[in-house]
């Protein structure tokens, strides 16, 4: 076969003389009109009954805004007064560093010394930026030691937004160490679009690479002594040891110790240690170990105000349950033992001893609850209707909370309950006659067999608003995949715009699924990329029996790990999926950062054979359908080497497929426009005829 390759240059989001053309094509394409009549309406089809309310610091009713007015719900009268004009909401200021990135300063809790980091090395002055001290003086380009910043991967991964951390006292700063000389880097080229480009140079260890060493520095400014902590028992660095990974940083409430995680490289073992800053030793709090695949790195964690004790989440039971410890390490006694998961805490009445939180104790995992319970683990209760996904906001004394209730196709109302989990007064409904003026359909979920044949899973079917149960319809799946991601969900969802192209449009959740237990969740470990892959295909296959589901018209597309999604599909289930956009794909997990894929996937020496399965540069000879690549030039998370490499063994395979780049485009997608056209192309078959 003759090679064929087209090549499309395209910014993405933005317009063009080609795209402007490309648009016409569009607006030629069978359900165009369609989408434009009636897409722009759905999002505000539903007057949401959701209120979002503020309890009085005295428990005596609470405030929320309803149509541009406030009003005031009072517990006395059950009755709710109008306040006055709502306030504008003040504009977010979204400073935050870049994706990956950390703050580089940090002023001090008392406002008066500010800490920052310049040219590899910390700082402090006054916050104005006068009286400036150098605490460290060796970081430099030369020997590649940088303080007071993270690596890349710490804030993609690992979710450090900071690398520095004032004591409560204002007295000491606690900050990185990374020594980076020895680890490899990756060049991305940035400004392509401008007259000389530009190279960002990250040190980025890839699956079987070396990582960074890090340390802990703590700075005494009364003192003026620095201190590198011990963070290893004496040890020195080594990869794959506990202390490969040092983060979630923070100080006890008395600012005695200093509290971190500490992992190894397989992340199957987590310590929540904690270190004197005065001598730099460190010690034990808690152990985690889940042998089989990994633990949690950042458990969820909410420390009393009594400053001993503290409530800590962990899967050690095989379910997310809550604990009670001690800060000496002590464990009290489990709070919670539920063979399903909590999920969050919403309050802590220390006087009363009674943790409040919810959990996914309803008919389906995504059927969020609220549970109260006392400390010691007794008198557990359920608060809300299981067969509802709950979200609430308790009053101070926690005698009653709002509660706010939906499910997929229950759109959102407010109620207000009392401790005992009674209903007091319906505050608000959600009014859906435009949503049925318009003629939405709800979306329909459906339950299947996974390819284990034991685990039943979800989907959700949106529909076109002009669906026709005795028409074909073609068929996009819209999945992210990843693990621990859910695409079910039981909150209000509306129909997906793209419907109105006249599609069916699916999301369907594999054993990656989370909030149903570690053990399911393990099946995907060393197989990532794979396992999840055939629980898609084996829901997409339940519904080949609907009289107007298309089977042979069936299109999958996403971003990141859901573009991973989208080729794999393809290429691993041909007389499945016909057609796949593929934005931003992983292609090879060894082309990935190695905290995350050696999570899932152990590493290289452990699983060389899982890693080669799943590599997509080994299965473009089976391609049979139709695969458009998009990818950023300047993509610093997924690299633009993944997308490369996949198009050069498409090209060596002699295969057919369409790419389209965004110059000085991020980690991005493709957009939804010429996404459609593409798939109107490949899966509309009266256009393809008419076309011909």
């Amino acid at each position: 076969m003759k090679n064929k390759f087209i090549l499309t240059m395209a910014a993405a989001f933005a317009a063009s003389i080609s795209v402007s053309h490309a648009q016409d094509k569009l607006q030629s394409m069978p359900g165009y009109e369609q989408y434009q009549e009636i897409a722009p309406q759905i999002r505000g089809s539903v007057e949401s009954g959701a209120l979002n309310t503020s309890w009085k610091e005295d428990g005596s009713g609470f405030e929320y805004v309803k149509d541009g007015k406030k009003y005031y719900y009072s517990l006395k009268s059950k009755s709710a007064t109008e306040v006055g004009e709502a306030e504008r909401p003040a504009r977010r200021s979204w400073n935050r560093p870049a994706r990956g990135r950390q703050y580089e300063s940090a002023i001090s809790p008392d406002g008066n010394v500010k800490a920052y980091t310049q040219d590899r090395n910390m700082y402090i002055s006054k916050p104005d930026g006068s009286g400036v001290v150098a605490i460290t003086t060796d970081g430099n380009e030369e020997n590649q030691v940088k303080y007071g910043i993270a690596t890349w991967v710490y804030g993609e991964e690992l979710g450090q937004s900071t690398a520095m951390w004032w004591s409560p006292d204002s007295k000491k700063i606690a900050f990185y160490r990374f020594v980076e000389k020895d680890v490899k880097k990756y060049y991305v080229l940035l400004n392509q679009l401008s007259l000389y480009d530009s190279l960002e140079i990250e040190a980025y260890p890839k699956v079987g690479e070396p990582n960074l060493p890090v340390d802990l520095m703590v700075y005494d400014l009364e003192t003026k002594e620095m201190t590198e902590l011990d963070i290893r028992d004496g040890k020195p660095y080594s990869d794959g040891d506990l202390g490969t990974y040092i983060y979630d940083i923070s100080w006890t409430p008395d600012g005695k110790e200093l509290l971190y995680h500490s992992t190894n490289r397989r992340q199957n073992i987590m310590e929540l240690r904690a270190a004197d800053p005065e001598t730099g030793k460190s010690r034990t709090v808690i152990r985690e170990e889940w042998l089989p695949s990994f633990v949690v790195n950042s458990p969820e964690m909410k420390v009393l105000e009594d400053g001993e004790h503290f409530i800590w989440a962990s899967e050690r039971s095989g379910f997310n349950n809550y604990y009670l410890y001690n800060f000496d390490g002590t464990l009290v006694n489990a709070i919670t033992t539920h063979p399903f998961e909590v999920a969050n805490i919403v309050k802590v009445d220390e006087e009363d001893e009674t943790l409040y939180y919810m959990a996914r104790s309803g008919e389906n995992h995504m059927l969020m609850q609220l549970h109260r319970v006392n400390f010691d683990g007794t008198k557990d209760t359920r608060l809300t209707d299981p067969t509802l996904n709950h979200s609430v906001d308790i009053s101070p004394d926690g005698k009653y909370f709002v509660d706010v209730a939906q499910k997929h196709d229950v759109a959102p109302f407010t109620n207000l309950v009392n401790a005992k989990g009674k209903v007091v007064a319906e505050l608000e409904k959600s009014d859906m006659s435009k949503f049925e003026e318009l003629g939405l359909k709800k979306v329909e979920v459906f339950t299947f067999t996974s390819k284990d044949g034991e685990t039943a899973l979800h989907g959700m079917i949106h529909f076109p608003s002009d669906f026709d149960p005795n028409k074909k319809y073609p068929v996009i799946l819209s999945n992210y995949g990843g693990p621990a991601t859910n695409a079910f969900r039981e909150n209000f969802t509306y129909p997906d715009p793209l419907t109105e192209y006249g599609f069916l449009v699916l999301n369907i959740d594999g054993r990656n699924v989370r909030g149903r237990g570690k053990r399911l969740l393990d099946q995907l470990y060393g197989n990532l990329g794979l396992v999840e892959m055939d629980d898609f295909a084996e829901g997409i296959k339940s519904l080949h029996d609907r009289p107007y589901f298309d089977k042979d018209r069936v299109g999958v597309y996403g971003t990141s790990y859901g573009g991973t999604t989208a080729a794999t599909m393809l290429l691993r289930f041909p007389d499945l999926i016909h057609a796949a956009v593929a934005n931003s794909s992983v292609t090879d997990w060894r082309l990935y950062d190695n905290i995350y894929t050696e999570r899932f996937m152990s590493t290289l020496d452990n699983n060389l054979e899982g890693y080669n399965r799943f590599s997509l540069m080994n299965m473009a000879d089976q391609l049979e359908g139709e695969l458009l690549v998009f990818f950023g030039t300047a993509d610093n998370n997924v690299h633009p080497s993944n997308s490369l490499q996949l198009i050069k063994a498409f090209q060596d395979a002699g295969k057919s497929i369409e790419v389209q780049i965004a110059p000085d485009g991020g980690h991005t997608a493709l957009n939804r426009d010429r996404m459609m056209e593409f798939f109107i192309e490949h899966l509309v078959t009266d256009y393809k005829e008419e076309v011909r």
